[in-house]
């Protein structure tokens, strides 16, 4: 096996570019007792399950994973232990070959109706087997390389009843599967060692390219590369460029703020993919200058918006662009913060608001226990950093005067954020009907710490404090341990989440809090060595919880240890 081994019921096993996956996750938190090949067009969809046999039973395997082959293993040793083995020819197309284990294919969809439902039939012009799915839109072609279908169940069967094909254990087999549209070349079929050098040279290069840092004191740093390479799928249907999902399990779509955090991990070594990351929602801004809440191959989303960290991301990015991006970038984050100006202020308010906790990304955040419609910290300190960015980018196009005129509203705004929401110790969140404020305990009351040095030193000071409350063995927890509010799993009311520790840390770093910035650093990649790249972590144990496999976790892991990374090499220079 080459590269990081890794469970496929914690991270999918899946290639660069490929609309599908192969994992025993079927739908959210349903976990089969079988790999299936899971699509992720037009939604979620078990396509095929494959159920190992021996002896006309289901076998007991152990599932090995690692980037370029996926193993099944039954007991035995060497030769005499039976495998079937499985790895990506292409983006659309797996291969697979055993020996002493048999296989079932077995078409997962039941649906109905005989006119919507899964079809499988013998192509005689392919001489392979071909299912319609309806669920996907695609179908899936099923060539045999070497070795004999001994059974087909269902074939030309309408309505319900079970589809399977099967493979038997004895001889060595291979067969090929497909996704494809309507029509399809024949096969071209490489050797299946050679399928599995190349994708491990592919993935090898990638990692290369964004961990270029990693030593022994950067474990996770090619698993990490893995799952963001895994996840990434190919221009198809509302993706109009190669898109990191959050994730090929079930949270398989871009949010209008994840992408940034992908990006950001991306930049250095990938600045193509990075680039097409940052500006994925903006291909779905609407007229007002809003992002989609979310954005997937057959669905877009307007109903919430999300937070307006995109200027602090294009900071961030250091990318060299050309007039044209300049320009285009330019016009969109202009659009995207005048819909906060214009769409999102009471008459009369300095300060903007959120309608509802998902607007700001932590969508059950104790912020939002009271009233849902407020203008809060964070948001302001966003615009601030956003119009700050918006300035520069209007410096370089020798446009000076929208350039003076963003630095004056981003310096009203800083103004206001002071004035009206920082009660002298801690920030405030008040309502936008009747500024009834609210003082809560949640970490996204401190996200103003993103400020850094625009911040004055006393307020720094005070939100340091605070979010060294938040602060437990493994990270900054969303709301603290002691809070009455907290919950082990509840999502933004307590669980350890890599947006936000990305943020402050950088926030502190830039407002002269190094050390603290630091721990929480070190607090939060221990953390992913220890437990993975779950969408968010039990706070007091360091627990992986909901999907297992998010790119934006992955990509906060690269994103600090490679920060930290240049830091020691800093040093080490320094000392010499």
């Amino acid at each position: 096996m080459q590269g990081p081994t890794f469970s496929v019921h914690d991270i999918p096993f899946s290639y660069r570019g490929s609309w599908f996956g192969i994992s025993p996750v079927i739908a959210e938190n349903i976990v089969a007792d079988d790999l299936h090949l899971v699509s992720h067009q037009t939604g979620m969809h078990p396509v095929l399950r494959f159920t190992p046999l021996l002896n006309g039973a289901r076998a007991d395997t152990r599932i090995v994973a690692a980037p370029s082959r996926l193993r099944w293993e039954s007991d035995g040793d060497g030769i005499d232990a039976g495998r079937i083995e499985l790895a990506y020819q292409d983006a659309d197309t797996v291969r697979l070959r055993g020996a002493g284990l048999g296989l079932r294919i077995t078409v997962a969809s039941t649906t109905l109706s005989p006119f919507s439902g899964s079809y499988l039939f013998h192509d005689p012009v392919a001489d392979a087997h071909v299912l319609t799915s309806y669920e996907t839109g695609r179908r899936y072609r099923i060539t045999v390389l070497d070795g004999t279908i001994t059974e087909a169940i269902g074939v030309e069967a309408l309505g319900t009843g079970e589809r399977h094909l099967t493979l038997p254990a004895g001889p060595v087999w291979e067969i090929a599967i497909e996704e494809y549209q309507t029509g399809r070349r024949p096969l071209v079929a490489c050797s299946f060692e050679e399928a599995v050098e190349a994708v491990a040279n592919q993935f090898a290069s990638f990692v290369d390219a964004v961990a270029p840092w990693r030593d022994p004191g950067t474990p996770a740093a090619e698993l990490a590369a893995y799952v963001i390479w895994s996840a990434t799928v190919d221009p198809a249907g509302f993706v109009a460029r190669p898109a990191v999902l959050m994730s090929k399990h079930w949270m398989d779509k871009v949010w209008s703020w994840d992408h940034c955090f992908n990006a950001l991990a991306l930049a250095a070594g990938e600045p193509a993919l990075a680039w097409d990351q940052f500006q994925l929602p903006f291909d779905h801004q609407d007229p007002t200058g809003a992002l989609p809440d979310s954005v997937t191959h057959s669905e877009v989303l307007y109903n919430f918006v999300k937070p307006p960290i995109h200027g602090w991301a294009l900071r961030r990015l250091g990318l060299s662009l050309t007039e044209h991006q300049l320009q285009e970038t330019y016009a969109r984050l202009a659009r995207w913060t005048r819909f906060w100006l214009d769409q999102r202020r009471v008459p009369g308010h300095e300060l903007p608001h959120y309608q509802h906790g998902n607007d700001s990304g932590w969508d059950n955040a104790t912020t939002f226990d009271g009233d849902r419609v407020l203008e809060t910290a964070d948001l302001a300190a966003f615009l601030v950093l956003q119009m700050r960015e918006l300035a520069e980018l209007a410096t370089r196009l020798d446009r000076t005067q929208e350039s003076r005129q963003w630095r004056a509203t981003g310096d009203a705004m800083r103004a206001a954020l002071l004035a009206e929401l920082w009660d002298g110790t801690r920030f405030v969140a008040r309502s936008a009907a009747t500024g009834a404020p609210r003082a809560g305990r949640s970490l996204l009351d401190v996200m103003p710490i993103v400020l850094g040095a625009e911040l004055p030193p006393d307020v720094a000071t005070a939100l340091a404090a605070r979010i060294g409350d938040h602060l437990t063995a493994y990270g900054l927890a969303t709301e603290p341990v002691g809070s009455p509010d907290y919950h082990a799993d509840g999502y933004w009311r307590g669980p350890i989440w890599a947006p936000s520790t990305v943020l402050v840390e950088d926030g502190l770093r830039r407002a002269g809090h190094t050390s603290l910035a630091d721990d929480i650093s070190d607090r939060f990649r221990a953390l992913c060595e220890k437990s993975g790249f779950a969408e968010n972590f039990e706070a007091e144990t360091g627990t992986g919880l909901r999907d297992r496999a998010y790119t934006w976790t992955a990509s906060s892991y690269l994103i600090l240890a490679a920060a930290h990374q240049q830091r020691s090499a800093a040093g080490r220079r320094a000392a010499e």
